[in-house]
């Protein structure tokens, strides 16, 4: 079974860990989606920019910006 996760950059593209990041995989892209739009708001504000999903190890989207559309 796949495991979904997430990278997270800063705004100069460098990687982060936030604190509050889940330290297990997601078992399906639909629960990983569902985490990030949750808690992107949590993200950003802790210094979060962008965010990329992965599927064991796979890059499957990214970067995705955490800031709203203007």
């Amino acid at each position: 079974m796949p495991t979904y996760t997430w990278t997270y950059e800063d705004a100069d593209g460098g990687s982060l860990t936030p604190a509050d990041a889940p330290t297990q995989g997601f078992p399906t892209q639909a629960d990983a989606e569902s985490w990030v739009g949750e808690a992107w708001q949590d993200l950003l504000a802790g210094g979060v920019e962008a965010v990329r999903l992965h599927e064991d190890g796979a890059e499957l989207y990214g970067p995705m910006s955490l800031r709203p559309a203007e």
